[in-house]
């Protein structure tokens, strides 16, 4: 309702906005908060390997490491410390800009940054894999994993969505 009591003119979308007759505000509001529960578990994850990361260095063990699963190392670190700042960028936009009618913006700016997040958290756990193979059984191993890793993640990102997409819509 507006302030004079009248209804908000309703969105006129396809799909979805019109099934469930939303404004655009309250599109802009659901996508938002559709955002920021991905971001919500992408970041618990994301957090708990970055921090495993870090404590990795200070480990004895980690003394012995090869001059190559140092570099992929500190690649996954410098990797994993992005992603968790790509995971804070999307809340300190919405702060910068709230209240300022920029919904559509921050939500436009925010979709594609938890889009890269979700690269460079793939690319963490890929190598992640790797690292882990490569100082536990060998190098070939640690390929083999990041390898399968990677496949994994490409068939998450192409094959999964389209699962189901020709199926007709239930009501």
């Amino acid at each position: 309702m507006d302030e004079a009591g009248a209804a908000a003119p309703r969105a006129e979308h396809s799909g979805a906005a019109q099934e469930r007759h939303e404004t655009e505000a309250e599109r802009q509001d659901r996508k938002f908060n559709d955002i920021l529960q991905e971001l919500r578990v992408v970041m618990t994850g994301t957090q708990l390997i970055t921090g495993f990361l870090l404590a990795v260095a200070f480990q004895p063990k980690f003394a012995e490491l090869e001059a190559g699963e140092v570099v992929l190392y500190l690649v996954l670190v410098v990797l994993a410390t992005t992603a968790t700042m790509l995971g804070l960028a999307p809340v300190i936009l919405h702060r910068q800009l709230s209240g300022k009618k920029q919904k559509d913006r921050v939500v436009r700016i925010a979709n594609t940054l938890l889009l890269i997040l979700l690269v460079v958290v793939s690319l963490v756990a890929a190598g992640v894999a790797m690292l882990i193979f490569d100082v536990t059984v060998n190098r070939q191993a640690g390929y083999v994993a990041g390898g399968v890793a990677l496949l994994l993640l490409l068939a998450f990102w192409t094959v999964v969505p389209r699962i189901g997409r020709h199926e007709p819509r239930r009501r």
